[in-house]
Formats: structure tokens, C-alpha cells, sequence
């Protein structure tokens, strides 16, 4: 059986030379042992030491020297503006307060599809639209989804009061 237990990073390797394309969601980009099927048939095990989140881009290297490209697979998102940069900085405070995934993208934010959160985006200023597309939210303390636990880092002091919908 094909094993890959090496990622070349984006931009690091010629794409051009890729034998074949996994197309993955947000939530399957972030494994560690896991079978993979390309879209030209190849199917290998990603059979990393410790989990790791794939980057669209990024080159998984087979145990016979082929590389395999990683593409992000497009989702149900919420693409959120703002009036001004200091709306966007609050409503990106509010989505972080609750841990939420969120891709960075200069002007406008994009978040996964949720009603919930898009009715509290819509009442704190800002604007949304629903779209399909890739999902590469910012790494940092929570990396890799949406499983928190408050052991992982410290926020300075004991207690923090969250208000959790």
C-alpha cells in the first residue's frame, strides 16, 4: 500500500509535476493517519507522525517519490463585510470570542454557513452573503477546527467568562 509521510509545503515543489489532486473540505484537511483518494484514482494512506493541517497547495510525498497536490474543496460559507474597518474588527472579535474559525481576508471575512452566527454578523453592522468556496480559516491557538479545550493555552488568568450562544 502507497504511504505519504512527508508534506512539502506550498510553493515549495512544482506543482506541475503532481501524479494526482486529493480535493479536501476544512475538517478532513487536518489528519494524521487517513486514507486519501486522488481524483485520477491514485489512493494512498497520509500516515503522518503527529496531525498536521494540509494547506491548499501543499505537496503530499509518497513513498515511491510521486507527490500528490492538496486542494481545498469548496463549502458552504458566509462571506462577511462591514461599512468600515472598525465594524469588521468587532464583528471579527465576536467571532473569535467564540472560537469560530475565520478566514482572513483583508476586507471581509469568511466564516463556515450558520444561520445563527449570520443573524448575529447582520445585527452587529455587517453584511453577508452566502457563497460556495474554499475555507483556509487563520492558524494560531486553535488551529486544525473547531475542538477547544481550555487547557491548550493560557489566556492570562484563571477564569473567562465567554458569552456562548
Amino acid at each position: 500500500m502507497l504511504t505519504c509521510s512527508e508534506i512539502r509545503p506550498a510553493g515549495s515543489w512544482d506543482r506541475e509535476s503532481a501524479a494526482d489532486t486529493v480535493r479536501l473540505d476544512f475538517d478532513r484537511r487536518h489528519r494524521r493517519r487517513h486514507m486519501l483518494h486522488g481524483e485520477a484514482g491514485l489512493s494512498f494512506l497520509l500516515d503522518l507522525p503527529r496531525a498536521a493541517t494540509l494547506r491548499s497547495g501543499d505537496g503530499l510525498v509518497l513513498g515511491d517519490g510521486r507527490i500528490v497536490v492538496v486542494e481545498s474543496a469548496a463549502e458552504s460559507l458566509i462571506e462577511i463585510t462591514a461599512p468600515d474597518m472598525a465594524a469588521l474588527i468587532r464583528i471579527a472579535w465576536h467571532l473569535g470570542n467564540r472560537h469560530l474559525p475565520t478566514q482572513l481576508l483583508g476586507d471581509r471575512l469568511r466564516i463556515r454557513f450558520d444561520h445563527v452566527i449570520r443573524d448575529m454578523v447582520q445585527g452587529l453592522g455587517g453584511s453577508t452573503q452566502e457563497i460556495e468556496a474554499p475555507f483556509d480559516p487563520e492558524g494560531g491557538a486553535f488551529a486544525g477546527g473547531h475542538h477547544h479545550h481550555h487547557g491548550e493555552h493560557d489566556h492570562g488568568h484563571h477564569h473567562h467568562d465567554h458569552d456562548h450562544p
